[in-house]
């Protein structure tokens, strides 16, 4: 096997890193992010601005009422009290001229409010502690996790973190423009653990990157989030100026070249399956921040990285299985709480995630122009065809650099067609996903007469897999995923290489190993049973997205039939 490398990095100062000298000049950031939002509104005619404001502070009324969080400013219902009178007495009846003064007026304030919110600062003694504290902690947990002792031999933690794909292609892309990595979402622990390898293993600087409000509630979450370059979100605020700000947010700070990182599937995956379908709003920010770059005469490219992270287990996995099939609308369940978001439950989630063994694969994906073509380790980007093109020819209107609103909403519908088929392709197969896949399948094929939530309904106490079929359909997929491989449809870690007998106990092993209901699991007579059908289907989903079911041939070794249920 082949020695993981560790990268040297970039830029070994910190004060070199754009996050940093952007943080230096946050003064002047806020203040262009302000005229950047003001001018976005001031453009639209008086009556539609007029109805943007309403409904803005009407939504934001009702939250400061029914949602409010100890974090909030405490003059929250004055403020916006305030504001409703301003634009009851100064807009209504009004002439247009006076009316627009008073938009004007009132979104210097309101888009003021949200900037000093929403933009954070960088701290190098902050991000120094930061990373020798994560450090010590994953070098004390894998030698507690491997019973080594402090001055015992230590295990590496490239042993258990996997970083591989285009580490060196994107390395490349630095110091051609701005780097934007939009990774897939299974877990809370993902900001964490992407953030630290980007760091550790791949030698990039810090990345800017959105922290939810919430955690700013917790006084040592806050202290931290405040110091690390993130950038706060209210998922509570929905109104519309708040939503344009958090955008030229993005957009400027990309303008600015620091690199960035966000979830653009906005959330985590509730079924296990890998996005398949993206929000465009943050997407919709590069490119326009590649055209207003092109604007100023800049030839700077924004580049895009989808990365996909591997787990074998996911720890918030039981919530999110039950939230997935409640929003599907077929069952009634029991409403379950996410637990998830405090920053000691996710420690102590990557505490028990490596102790039982576990690993954890960070892909980066083939890197992408704002328009979804691959680039090359020069910044090139090249048509379907495999023609080299200028990226700045698909931003002009008669010659010259132009905004177009539904020109550049179709370029991010396209990036987000390609992100997708990115993540698909540079996917890395587990084993725990391979032998998930394969044994749910049997059990749907076994129970045929029953649609999904009847086949999830079914008892587990009677139902043992059948061996020989199990390693039998194991076999197939596996021989059509090494196809795939070839074809460079999906990638494969190495032990779906192995013999089919070693691969089933791997992934068994492996497979949601830390729920108190194991997915698979071997019982006292060396029987393959399953103590909970929702967490493996969870599992399952990771390679559902493929069309791998209609490859197994039923008919290739006789179809064992469960007990009757």
């Amino acid at each position: 096997m082949n020695e993981p490398k560790i990268h040297p990095h970039l830029l070994p100062n910190v004060e070199d890193w754009p996050i940093y000298k952007l943080s230096e000049n946050r003064r002047n950031f806020v203040k262009e992010l302000e005229a950047h939002t003001i001018q976005f509104y001031m453009k639209k005619q008086t009556s539609v601005v007029r109805d943007i404001l309403s409904k803005s502070i009407y939504l934001e009324r009702i939250r400061v009422k029914e949602e409010p969080w100890k974090v909030d400013p405490p003059n929250e219902r004055q403020f916006w009290r305030r504001m409703q009178q301003q634009l009851l007495k100064h807009s209504f009846d009004k002439s247009d001229e006076e009316a627009s003064r008073t938009h004007e007026e009132m979104l210097q304030q309101i888009i003021h409010r949200y900037s000093e919110e929403i933009v954070g600062t960088f701290r190098i003694p902050t991000f120094l502690f930061a990373r020798r504290f994560l450090t010590l902690f994953f070098t004390r947990l894998l030698n507690t996790a491997a019973g080594k002792s402090l001055l015992g031999s230590r295990y590496r933690l490239y042993d258990r973190m996997m970083v591989k794909g285009n580490v060196e292609k994107v390395r490349s892309l630095f110091d051609k423009g701005t780097v934007v990595v939009v990774p897939t979402h299974f877990s809370n622990l993902d900001s964490i653990l992407i953030g630290y390898a980007m760091d550790t293993f791949a030698g990039f600087p810090s990345f800017s990157y959105g922290a939810g409000l919430n955690l700013y509630n917790a006084g040592f979450a806050a202290y931290f989030m405040n110091r690390l370059g993130a950038y706060r979100v209210d998922r509570r605020k929905k109104n519309l100026i708040y939503l344009e700000t958090l955008k030229s947010v993005s957009n400027l700070s990309i303008q600015h070249g620091v690199n960035s990182l966000f979830f653009p599937g906005g959330t985590r995956s509730r079924s296990g399956m890998i996005e398949t379908r993206l929000k465009l709003g943050l997407l919709g920010t590069l490119p326009e921040a590649q055209r207003e770059l092109f604007a100023k005469g800049e030839r700077r490219k924004v580049f895009v990285v989808p990365v996909v992270l591997g787990y074998h287990f996911v720890l918030e996995a039981p919530f999110l299985i039950e939230q997935h099939l409640r929003s599907m609308g077929k069952e009634r369940y029991i409403k379950a709480k996410d637990d998830f978001y405090n920053i000691w439950k996710v420690l102590r989630f990557a505490w028990k995630f490596f102790a039982e063994s576990n690993s954890i694969t960070v892909s980066f994906g083939q890197p992408l122009d704002v328009l979804g073509n691959p680039v090359d380790a020069a910044g090139d980007s090249y048509d379907q065809y495999g023609n080299r093109i200028d990226v700045r020819e698909y931003f002009l209107t008669n010659g010259k650099v132009q905004e177009d609103e539904q020109r550049e909403a179709e370029y991010t519908k396209i990036l987000a067609e390609r992100i997708v088929e990115r993540y698909h392709k540079d996917n890395i197969v587990l084993s725990s996903h391979l032998v998930a896949f394969a044994a749910f399948n049997i059990l749907k094929r076994q129970n045929a007469r029953l649609d999904l939530y009847g086949v999830l309904r079914l008892p587990n106490d009677d139902y043992v897999f059948p061996d020989t079929l199990l390693r039998d359909v194991m076999a197939q997929l596996q021989q059509v995923l090494f196809q795939m491989q070839t074809a460079g449809d999906v990638r494969l870690s190495e032990e779906i290489h192995w013999e089919v007998d070693a691969l089933l106990a791997d992934g068994i092993k492996r497979l949601g190993n830390y729920h108190l209901q194991k997915p698979m699991r071997y019982n006292k007579l060396g029987q393959i049973v399953s103590e909970n059908f929702k967490l493996l289907y969870f599992y399952h989903n990771r390679l559902e997205n493929y069309n791998l079911h209609t490859k197994i041939s039923w008919n290739k070794a006789e179809l064992e039939m469960a007990p009757t249920l």
